[in-house]
């Protein structure tokens, strides 16, 4: 008896830990693939971008780290 609630509590141990590191690798997933709405002209050019202003709506970062984002 005493050993299957040692065996019972290892094994609900295991399984909260594997949620724990789960929730956490989806956490971390979820925020490494943000990125911005709009950058401004600055952030364009530093990260190897040219500003296309020739877009009907909205200025468009071209190439670099944001290329297609809008530009505000």
């Amino acid at each position: 008896m005493r050993i299957r609630r040692i065996l019972a509590a290892v094994f609900a141990t295991a399984a909260l830990a594997g949620l724990g590191l789960t929730s956490a690798a989806t956490a971390t997933a979820a925020t490494a693939s943000v990125t911005p709405a709009s950058v401004t002209p600055g952030e364009c050019t530093d990260n190897g971008g040219t500003i296309d202003r020739s877009t009907p709506v909205l200025p468009t970062c071209r190439g670099g780290m944001y290329d297609g984002q809008t530009v505000d």
